[in-house]
């Protein structure tokens, strides 16, 4: 449409009578419709059921650690005194692609808030255009310029804004705002994810280490062992069968030395790919499990809701939800549109710009759905729904957090008590084969007497290995289960319209309006 046919079908007012109306609408406009938000209600409990003793069946259960140095902050691997593991972890923030992608998405939910609030702004387009026309001879004798050529030029600026009297815009940058907020822990979860599952790989792949050392000291033993009997044959002190045996157990235990390798190559390749580093060009020196897990401090239940970012992310997207029947609701009322124009036109350029060819207009209109067959209706429901599945899928995020934390609270306990008879094990199974072996070398019994007290022997220090290993590990998966250092007050604001800096990853800031 040209600017003298919009100039044409606009309402003209009176000059007091836009600005009346525009003053009324913008006072209309601090009404929103739809419900308030409240955080939905969850279940808290009082206290970590497994850190309390359950009685004489748990000696020396585990325990929350009371030192501030213990407490989990930023860069919350850093409790496990670990300066190889610090090292990589850093590298993760830098060169972890999974951790870029989700920063690109929050980017993304950011860019659309900015989006969402333009529309709380008027819209101002200008333009120009010239334009020759001839019109036709034998067109009906009432046409007007019957025959004649003519220009028409014109200059244009038209304003629209459309009067947020119910809250409809409000509502739509309110839901992109906690969208967006929710996108921000969002990507703290793959964060926490990523440095979580590079401690547990690092300590899965010492904990290999540990095992082939093991098995390695073995091999040396069962060697000895080996060159023994066969002197023991070649005196004619020991049969054939008892070089046979000897010789079939180191070469099964070399064999299990082999294997870890595979094991141990594959821990390695995985955490090549968390530092973002191809795994043909990594290499991570081996390094056995040694020190033991130190205590973390778990804190109280209530503190668990702001500290996890999978419940907060889940805790915005009800908002967001709530947002949405707000805008469902306001369907059912008037939209409200505000329209300006002015310019100039004129029939050629000496009489374009001029003050007689001025041209403008205002007024405004509104639309309403009379009939719609339900749609309106459906929407609300449809969003109602949405608001509902998100608040369970909200109280069943606090279930889990509260279930993660737990399952590593008892796991470290049992563990705990696990290693300290483990201990007890290794220490019996070593005083038993050291007796079969001097009773051997006496001639006082065969050979298959040692290879059991070998076995067994093994069999204990290789639990006592893996026990460690599930230790650290789970020590990791506490540390993920209470948030890392991780708290919800480091999400972007959603009242702020201004732009806020919040830490994404150690290595560069992410603001959000």
């Amino acid at each position: 449409m040209n600017f003298a046919s919009y100039h044409r079908a606009i309402v003209k007012l009176r000059t007091g009578a836009p600005a009346l109306l525009l003053t009324s609408l913008l006072l209309l406009s601090a009404c929103a419709v739809g419900p308030k938000y409240s955080r939905p209600t969850v279940q808290v409990p009082d206290a970590y059921k497994e850190l309390s003793p359950r009685g004489s069946e748990r000696p020396g259960s585990w325990k929350t650690a009371q030192p501030q140095d213990q407490v989990l902050r930023g860069k919350w691997w850093e409790v496990l005194n670990d300066p190889e593991l610090d090292a990589l972890e850093e590298r993760i923030d830098v060169s972890n692609q999974n951790l870029k992608a989700a920063e690109a998405q929050f980017r993304q939910a950011r860019a659309l808030v900015r989006f969402n609030r333009a529309d709380l702004f008027p819209t101002v387009n200008a333009g120009a255009s010239i334009t020759g026309e001839r019109f036709s001879t034998n067109q009906p004798v009432s046409s007007p310029a019957s025959g004649g050529t003519y220009g028409d030029y014109v200059l244009s600026a038209d304003v629209s804004y459309e009067a947020d009297v119910w809250g409809r815009v409000h509502r739509t940058v309110e839901s992109a705002r906690e969208n967006a907020q929710a996108t921000a822990a969002d990507l703290q979860v793959v964060n926490l994810s990523m440095h979580t599952e590079l401690a547990a790989d690092y300590f899965e792949l010492h904990g290999l280490d540990a095992e082939k050392q093991l098995l390695d000291s073995a091999v040396v033993a069962y060697q000895k062992a080996l060159a023994l009997t066969t002197n023991r044959f070649e005196g004619g002190l020991a049969a054939k069968a008892e070089v046979a045996q000897a010789e079939t157990q180191l070469k099964t235990t070399q064999a299990q030395a082999i294997d870890v390798e595979v094991q141990r190559a594959q821990f390695e390749h995985a955490i090549a790919v968390l530092i973002g580093k191809p795994a043909s060009s990594f290499t991570l020196p081996r390094s056995p499990i040694k020190a033991g897990p130190p205590q973390i401090p778990a804190g109280v239940p209530s503190d668990l809701l702001e500290r996890r970012p999978d419940v907060a992310a889940a805790e915005r997207r009800v908002a967001a939800a709530n947002a949405q029947i707000g805008i469902a609701r306001a369907a059912y009322y008037p939209t409200i549109l505000l329209s300006a124009a002015a310019g100039f036109e004129g029939s050629g350029i000496a009489n374009w710009i001029s003050w007689p060819s001025r041209l403008w207009g205002v007024g405004p209109s509104i639309v309403a759905t009379a009939f719609d067959v339900g749609r309106r209706r459906a929407l609300s429901e449809q969003a109602q729904a949405a608001y509902d599945a998100n608040v369970a899928a909200y109280r069943e995020s606090v279930l889990a957090a509260f279930q993660g934390v737990e399952d590593n609270l008892a796991a470290l306990s049992i563990l705990e008590r696990e290693a300290m008879t483990q201990d007890e094990a290794v220490k019996s199974a070593e005083r038993s084969l050291a007796l079969s072996t001097n009773r051997y070398k006496g001639g006082l019994v065969t050979y298959l007497e040692v290879i059991t007290a070998q076995n067994i022997a093994l069999t204990d220090e290789q639990v006592a290995v893996s026990v460690l290993t599930r230790r650290m590990v789970a020590t990791v998966q506490l540390m993920k289960a209470l948030g890392g250092g991780w708290n919800a007050s480091s999400l972007p604001s959603m009242a702020s319209k201004e732009s806020r800096q919040i830490p994404v990853t150690h290595s560069e800031q992410i603001g959000m309006p």
